[in-house]
């Protein structure tokens, strides 16, 4: 994957009664300072390509797994939002879309996941991805189940399988 992007309305909230601030929605790369960086976290994720490679801001980067097909990447923001779809375009480019997810599962705010977390407990929305979800001219939006992706303090993003069977590759940028 070159890019997932997520549509969201950010919503930073206050304690103490003060005013709520909203956000109408935008674009937010994973340079962005809405996200809290020190609590984002990957496993089984290769050296050659980290997930610090996500927060560079460069769309040829991405973040790689390492040892088989399955891929966790856990975003966590600063603020509360809300995501209404994600954005999905084949790694590097789609030069080796063996590379490509074909199966998705999101979480909201679950901290500390593993791999046998994902693959026991319920996704709050699980994608299965086509040619057309994934061409870089081509692809829009994929709406989320709204009502369930409010409030969002986090999401983790597990890459079931790929199209390849082998090792799959991510570039992350959120739009928020």
């Amino acid at each position: 994957m070159e890019s997932l992007l997520a549509q969201a309305r950010g919503q930073a909230q206050q304690q103490g009664g003060q005013q709520e601030q909203q956000d109408q929605g935008k674009l937010l790369d994973l340079t962005s300072s809405v996200l809290e960086k020190k609590d984002c976290y990957a496993r089984n994720e290769s050296s050659a390509y980290p997930m610090t490679n996500l927060f560079i801001g460069d769309t040829r980067l991405g973040c790689k797994s390492d040892a088989d097909e399955q891929l966790i990447l856990h975003i966590a923001f600063n603020q509360t939002v809300k995501v209404q779809s994600i954005q999905l375009v084949g790694f590097n480019r789609n030069q080796d879309p063996s590379c490509n997810p074909k199966t998705i599962k999101l979480f909201v705010n679950c901290d500390s996941m593993g791999f046998e977390d994902c693959e026991d407990l319920e996704a709050t929305q699980m994608l299965e991805l086509t040619e057309e979800d994934l061409d870089e001219q081509t692809s829009k939006p994929i709406p989320l189940k709204y009502v369930k992706f409010q409030r969002v303090t986090s999401i983790t993003v597990f890459v079931e399988d790929n199209y390849g069977g082998g090792m799959a590759g991510t570039l992350l940028n959120l739009v928020c």
